[in-house]
């Protein structure tokens, strides 16, 4: 599957103001990303961090900032 990020700069960032913001609600990864997914985000790990992309296509929308607390 290729790459397909979001073309518009507004539409990221407010995505990935949503995964922050949810990020720092949540108690664990877990929760985390179980509220993502009512949201219809998914985090994908990969080696050179962690991707929010779209579910249920698994379109990748953003990079995530790599200083995240855990």
């Amino acid at each position: 599957m290729s790459v397909m990020f979001n073309k518009d700069p507004f539409i990221t960032a407010q995505v990935i103001d949503l995964v922050l913001k949810e990020r720092a609600a949540c108690l664990s990864q877990r929760e985390w990303k179980h509220r993502l997914a009512g949201y219809g985000y998914a985090i994908k790990d990969t080696d050179h961090g962690q991707i929010v992309e779209t579910l249920p296509h698994h379109v990748e929308v953003a990079v995530l900032p790599a200083k995240m607390d855990a």
